[in-house]
């Protein structure tokens, strides 16, 4: 009989390593939450920061004007505004990552370089108006601290050119990132404000008519700064630049959504602080975006309207820095010109150039003397929602292609969302038009 020598293994002994005992199922439960979890942090980034982006100066004047104006009767208007703003932004995060091209550049592939020049040339004409917007709203809030508007705009002029320039995508992405967790300030301002919860609820549920032509006005401005032209544009370069792929489609859809329903929740809060302080108040005009912030100290006291200047300082120099960033895109990607912030400053030359240009202009302007910045803001909002309806409409069209999209097109539900939104905006315009010129 064959016997085996001490040094002769055993079959399979260095498989063996005792008897195979079950995962833990909250074990398992928790590893797979834990990878999605760093999936989605690694995915997250264009869809919260475009939307929170879009709470800028220009909107949240709008939404201050609104509770200041009408109270708590305009609540209504976001929950129909964040279920568009989601559709919309779905569909241009959606575009991206299945084409790997932004919006601009389809637009000109799919309609010739004219209509694009033609469509760049108005939508950029609109975004000058909001990018001296964002640096009015950074010297109104620096300006309830005592800083001169002369030293604050020139001196974040050039802050928020430094980080884009000598930055590149992913840190500049984390700062945006970090910067954005401080619109929750305003839900803070709120609470503090003590307001009517009861009849702020009622009034978001359901709707307030009024034929006054002001009040249409608002609210063609109130779904003008939530649904913005830029932000399509700039939501779809990001993601393209991000290199956001049909794989990971599903955690940038959740990114969309997410970003779209904190910054209207944020928004809601701007209003109801507004709502249950000036609105109550002898003085409901705001002439500039840092009086809500004043306003609030003798309802709310002086913590309330700090928080409100932080994040109307904080909303500044995002957007500052974003919106002349989101017109470069849009100009550079639908002329053909090289464009990215990876890239360096002699490799995009043009898309550079125009950024600072668009700083340039945008600061110099609001330091004008005696300018009317009230005015330039509001009719920035208003002209977003006028011009609103042209972008869904290449959207629209782009998104259906078979050719370009496959399986990845729009929906039923998608489209009539995204084509009611466009139908109620041509509505409200044409009435607020002949509402102003028969009164």
């Amino acid at each position: 009989m064959k016997v085996a020598s001490k040094h002769q293994e055993l079959p399979g002994r260095h498989d063996y390593h005792g008897p195979v005992r079950p995962r833990h199922p909250v074990l398992r439960t928790w590893k797979m939450m834990r990878y999605r979890l760093l999936a989605l942090v690694a995915v997250i980034g264009p869809g919260f920061i475009t939307a929170n982006v879009d709470n800028d100066p220009g909107g949240i004047l709008t939404y201050s004007q609104a509770g200041a104006k009408y109270g708590y009767a305009l609540l209504w208007t976001l929950i129909p505004t964040t279920i568009a703003l989601i559709v919309v932004q779905e569909m241009a995060a959606r575009m991206g990552a299945i084409t790997g091209k932004g919006l601009s550049d389809l637009i000109r592939e799919e309609f010739g370089l004219r209509l694009t020049f033609f469509t760049m040339l108005v939508l950029g004409l609109a975004d000058i108006g909001n990018i001296a917007a964002e640096f009015a709203g950074l010297a109104s809030g620096l300006g309830i601290f005592g800083v001169s508007k002369y030293i604050s705009v020139p001196l974040g002029a050039l802050l928020v050119w430094g980080v884009i320039v000598k930055g590149s995508y992913k840190p500049v992405e984390r700062i945006l990132l970090v910067l954005s967790l401080i619109y929750f300030t305003y839900p803070v301002s709120a609470f503090l404000a003590k307001p009517d919860w009861k009849l702020a609820l009622t009034n978001t549920i359901i709707p307030q008519f009024n034929s006054d032509p002001n009040y249409l006005i608002m609210i063609v401005g109130l779904i003008g700064t939530t649904i913005t032209p830029w932000m399509q544009f700039y939501l779809q370069a990001s993601v393209v630049e991000k290199g956001v792929s049909k794989r990971d489609y599903g955690l940038t859809r959740l990114d969309v959504i997410f970003g779209c329903v904190v910054t209207d929740v944020i928004a809601f809060f701007i209003v109801v602080a507004c709502a249950a302080t000036i609105f109550h108040s002898q003085h409901r005009d705001i002439t500039d975006v840092a009086d809500a912030a004043r306003a609030l100290v003798p309802f709310a006291g002086k913590f309330a309207g700090l928080l409100f200047a932080i994040g109307l300082v904080n909303a500044s120099l995002m957007s500052a820095a974003i919106l002349p960033l989101a017109t470069s895109y849009n100009i550079c990607e639908g002329l053909g010109f090289e464009s990215g912030i990876d890239k360096r400053f002699g490799e995009a030359k043009i898309f550079y150039g125009l950024y600072t240009g668009l700083i340039v202009f945008g600061a110099g302007f609001v330091l004008i003397p005696g300018l009317p910045l009230l005015k330039v803001i509001l009719i920035s909002q208003v002209a977003n929602g006028v011009l609103l309806p042209f972008v869904l409409f290449f959207m629209l069209r782009l998104v259906n292609q078979e050719g370009l999209m496959g399986e990845y097109r729009n929906g039923f539900w998608g489209n009539a969302i995204a084509g009611s939104t466009s139908v109620v905006m041509v509505a409200l315009t044409v009435v607020m038009i002949w509402t102003s010129f028969a009164g």
